[in-house]
């Protein structure tokens, strides 16, 4: 196909070329009703292309015209069957996935390190969940891949589970062997469904041209990737593929359809039309976009693990993992994620993607310059100077301990019931610190990065309670937590 076309923005200038007496949502009526204190300082061009369904746009559930054609280019770029523009960001896609995969009360394999979406997915399909551990990485205090090894354990003690959810590459970068997975999977009748939010941009790696990157690649049956995340596509704006193994072909049929469940009515022409254009910006550039991101990861990765009491997660030539991601740590200087967050946003005006108790994530894509990783260079070489003068005087801890050796991912808990029933089920609140014991009928999820730590229809044990409790006294952020921001009470199974 010719990828050097973009049929749906073209095909929404065309239809502003025609000057038309607009009687159509939305209500800003192209550019001129949208508010001045807005346009004013962005100028008025760009709303002209928020419009709706015309004979011109097409219809993103029934696609004909435009959107279908810009969704081929989309399959034939991955080399999927079937690709879908989607607007409600991954979090449908992940829903869309899982309620394909199981019905009420069958059994599917979740990554217990799956974002909160699949716990929407599994209260909208009533599927039950076998959940799958990931490895732990010690030494920098992450959740890390699926062990292939673990998944076959897994398949052989519920032989009836039909697919397996997972994350790949997670947010830190981390990459399972999707290969082995797959066949694994396939070997048991069932699906594999990615969710790579983090990963459209790694089937663009030409460093690495020889080593499949990409769920797609390496056999997954369904995929769905956050292109806003990675690429230069808008916020809320994702797709998904589907490619045929031969596997559970009912259930791949019945993505499309599930899809118009967990859509909106109402998709954004700016959502779809960024959509259109970051996939011509891969097809003609991808491998430079890749290149160059990754070039200026490599560069500040070396530079930071230079720096006296820093340290920077290598990515090695032979994992599959993606080097675009940094992941930071200031431990040796007795500094916590946290609080090197802070510091890094509040001094320098370095603004990274998330922290925890360990690290700090910086996510590199094609479109930083390296003006700006010199930046996150200099100012962890200051803070390394100034931290690290006070340890080697000892005048006294630094701002945050680290809390190695005290935080532990916590072992899975009791599950007492299904999500869906869980979530359906009366409930009361009680106080978070009487907790320990209870069922609990709501979720749990530090955030970012939105992992569930508690699902519904779990039995709080100790260890997770103390696992929360650590990011509640520090006044993290929690998804799950009361409306003003607390963590103080929490609903439970009645």
């Amino acid at each position: 196909m010719d990828q050097e076309k973009t049929p749906l923005l073209d095909a929404v200038r065309d239809l502003i070329d025609t000057n038309p007496a607009y009687f159509r949502i939305p209500g800003h009526r192209l550019e001129r009703g949208i508010s001045s204190r807005w346009t004013d300082q962005v100028g008025n061009r760009i709303f002209a292309y928020d419009v709706t369904e015309t004979p011109f746009t097409d219809d993103l559930h029934a696609p004909e015209g435009a959107i279908c054609e810009a969704q081929e280019l989309l399959r034939d770029l991955y080399g999927a069957d079937e690709s879908f523009f989607l607007v409600n960001g991954t979090t449908c896609g992940n829903e869309a996935m899982i309620i394909s995969a199981a019905f009420e009360g069958e059994e599917i394999m979740v990554a217990r390190n799956a974002h909160k979406s699949a716990m929407m997915g599994l209260v909208l399909s009533g599927a039950k969940p076998v959940y799958v551990m990931p490895e732990v990485i010690e030494d920098w205090g992450l959740q890390g891949a699926i062990p292939p090894e673990r998944v076959r354990a897994l398949f052989q003690e519920h032989p009836h589970c039909g697919a397996l959810f997972l994350v790949s590459p997670t947010y830190y970068g981390i990459c399972s062997d999707l290969q082995a997975i797959a066949d694994i999977c396939h070997e048991n009748n069932a699906l594999l469904l990615v969710d790579e939010a983090h990963g459209a941009h790694l089937y663009f790696d030409k460093l690495k041209a020889d080593k499949k990157r990409g769920a797609l690649e390496c056999g997954a049956d369904i995929c769905v990737q956050s292109m806003h995340k990675v690429t230069g596509a808008l916020t809320q704006s994702s797709v998904l593929h589907i490619k045929n193994h031969g596997v559970r072909e009912d259930a791949l049929l019945r993505v499309a359809e599930n899809l118009k469940l967990v859509q909106s009515t109402s998709p954004s022409y700016l959502l779809m039309i960024s959509l259109d254009c970051a996939r011509y910006e891969l097809a003609m550039h991808g491998r430079e976009m890749y290149q160059k991101a990754a070039e200026l990861a490599a560069y500040a990765r070396m530079e930071i693990n230079a720096i006296e009491g820093f340290a920077c997660l290598e990515r090695t030539e032979t994992d599959a993992s993606d080097s675009t991601r940094l992941v930071i740590s200031a431990r040796e200087l007795e500094i916590s994620g946290f609080a090197l967050d802070e510091i890094l946003f509040s001094q320098y005006h370095v603004n990274v993607e998330l922290s925890d108790h360990e690290n700090v994530l910086a996510i590199v894509t094609y479109a930083n310059e390296k003006e700006e990783l010199d930046r996150l260079i200099y100012a962890c070489s200051s803070i390394g100077a100034e931290y690290g003068n006070r340890v080697k005087t000892n005048k006294g801890k630094n701002d945050t301990d680290v809390i190695k050796g005290q935080l532990r991912f916590p072992p899975l808990p009791e599950q007492c019931m299904t999500p869906r029933r869980a979530y359906f089920s009366k409930k009361k609140r009680i106080a978070w610190q009487e907790a320990v014991g209870a069922v609990s009928g709501q979720v749990i999820a530090p955030y970012p990065p939105g992992i569930p730590v508690i699902y519904p229809g779990e039995r709080i044990s100790r260890e997770a309670w103390e696992y929360i409790e650590c990011f509640r006294k520090e006044g993290r952020h929690i998804h799950g937590a009361n409306r003003d921001g607390e963590l103080d009470s929490i609903q439970i199974i009645v």
